[in-house]
């Protein structure tokens, strides 16, 4: 990888911006319209996942929120505020919480840290990792464990965005996103698709009824 140092980060937005004018002449004065995005993506801080670059999206095509490890905290009011922004006010189509394998946030959640803010900011991870100890003890590879931890994380924090008040409400309207949970396999490029069980959550009152009658091929 190539070491950016700080002057050429601003070259590059210059070169940037030549190369966007010269094949979209009106590219920026488009970019300036009040903003659309039909997909909401809540990702891991990681410098490794570049989340519009992974699924070739423009500017203003994706909502973004990002923090250590993707995780939804109900009391974390920055999250609930982009969530809230984004189903009531842009009437986002797809929710996708992307975690990622080879996670840093996720090996200190299982091997612990003595930073104190990091420590418990991923204390739910490591809540996860002892919930599930009779699965992830019998996969020897520590790395290999750490990746299925991050599976089970990004389907508990799907689960987290169904349970907010935001969501709820947006169920009640009738007028409410499909909540995705994939995984970007670093290893391979690959975004990989998690079950995150709508039957069951729809069982539990958590999906209304009529969650599956969303039309995928309109949004």
């Amino acid at each position: 990888m190539k070491d950016l140092n700080f002057q050429k980060l601003l070259k590059n937005n210059h070169s940037w911006i030549q190369e966007k004018l010269k094949n979209y002449p009106d590219y920026f004065e488009k970019l300036s319209r009040p903003q659309s995005p039909r997909f909401l993506m809540i990702g891991c801080s990681d410098s490794r996942v570049p989340i519009t670059s992974l699924v070739k999206a423009e500017p203003g095509e994706i909502f973004i929120h990002r923090n250590i490890a993707n995780q939804v905290n109900l009391n974390d009011i920055n999250l609930l505020s982009v969530l809230e922004y984004s189903v009531e006010h842009l009437y986002i189509k797809h929710i996708v919480v992307i975690g990622h394998y080879n996670c840093g946030g996720i090996a200190a959640a299982v091997d612990g840290v003595n930073q104190g803010l990091i420590e418990n900011w991923v204390s739910p991870v490591n809540e996860l990792y002892f919930k599930h100890i009779d699965e992830l003890s019998l996969i020897k590879e520590k790395n290999k464990m750490c990746d299925r931890l991050s599976e089970i994380n990004v389907i508990e924090q799907a689960h987290n965005i169904i349970k907010t008040p935001v969501l709820q409400r947006a169920f009640k309207s009738g007028n409410f996103p499909k909540i995705h949970a994939w995984i970007f396999d670093i290893y391979t490029g690959k975004l990989i698709q998690q079950n995150i069980n709508e039957e069951e959550l729809i069982e539990k009152g958590l999906l209304p009824d009529s969650y599956f009658k969303f039309n995928n091929s309109k949004n």
